[in-house]
Formats: C-alpha cells, sequence, structure tokens
C-alpha cells in the first residue's frame, strides 16, 4: 500500500526535527517500523541522510551542552511515549511489559550516564535512573505478577523525582 508523501514526510521531519527514534516516528505517523526504515534508506540512497540532519538540527541549536541537553531532552520524550505505550497495550502480559521497562530504563541510565560528562548536574539523575532499572530488574525476577502495578506507578514516580532533583 503506498503512503501520501504527507506521511512519509512526517515520518522524516519526526525524525530529524523531533529528534523521535525511528521506531516512535513510524507509529506516530501510522506506519510499520520496516515501512520507515525502507523510507530512510531510499532517502539516503538518494542524497537525503536523515542521520546526518538530525545531527546538524542538533547541532545548530548550539555548543555541546546545548546538544547533550537536547539528545536527553529526546530521550526523555522517547522514554515518556514509550512508558504510555507499555502502559495502555493490553495485549502485552506483565512480564513482558517488565522486560520493557528494564530495557528502557538501561537505555536511559546510559544516556544519562555518558551525558553527565558534559552535563555534571545529571549525576543525581543518572544515579535516581540506576536504583530505577535495579528495581525493575528486582520486579521482573522475583515478582512478575506485580509488573503492571509497577509499570502504572513509574511514570508519576519518575514526574515527582524530577521535581524532587529539579529542586
Amino acid at each position: 500500500m503506498a503512503h501520501p508523501q504527507k506521511i512519509r514526510d512526517g515520518v522524516r521531519r519526526a525524525y530529524v526535527h523531533d529528534r523521535l527514534s525511528l521506531d516512535v516516528a513510524a507509529a506516530m505517523w501510522g506506519v510499520s517500523y520496516a515501512t520507515a526504515a525502507r523510507w530512510k534508506k531510499t532517502a539516503a540512497d538518494m542524497g537525503d541522510d536523515w542521520d546526518k540532519l538530525q545531527t546538524a538540527q542538533l547541532i545548530s541549536g548550539g555548543g555541546v551542552e546545548d546538544v547533550a541537553r537536547q539528545v536527553l531532552t529526546g530521550l526523555v520524550v522517547q522514554f515518556q511515549s514509550t512508558m504510555q505505550e507499555i502502559q495502555t497495550d493490553e495485549e502485552l502480559k506483565a512480564s513482558v511489559k517488565v522486560q520493557m521497562l528494564a530495557s528502557l530504563a538501561d537505555a536511559y541510565n546510559k544516556t544519562v550516564s555518558a551525558s553527565k560528562r558534559i552535563l555534571p548536574e545529571t549525576s543525581a539523575l543518572a544515579t535516581a535512573m540506576e536504583v530505577l532499572q535495579k528495581q525493575a530488574s528486582f520486579v521482573r525476577e522475583h515478582y512478575p505478577q506485580h509488573a503492571q502495578a509497577f509499570a502504572e506507578i513509574l511514570e508519576p514516580f519518575g514526574e515527582e523525582l524530577a521535581k524532587t532533583l529539579a529542586n
């Protein structure tokens, strides 16, 4: 099925300018990841490299600190979006949700850890995320029946934690 150019442009814009991951951008515009990946590859073959444009978009905003903040902000947006998807998808089993949460926490933790070299104020956030990652693993291994409840409280707790660390 051919998709309108508006959809292709939307996926590209979400990926390049909004710095969403390709899978999130594709889902946002209602296309499969495989389709979005094919569009991205075809565009690159024709000289429209979405990855280079995304990097240029980040850098054009300012210095290294600004880029690090933008990357971290982009990850937080993706984190929240993915959290919402995990929480609202009733077809996912609790054990799968916990695995996804642990993976998400791991990606977030690694990004925060890398950024704290550039942005020292993220050190406290990195520690908090490490604790949450360990908690997600613990719940997955020892209390999989509580995965749904864990997923439900994780996002609001993260918001509360962010407020606390901001002060």
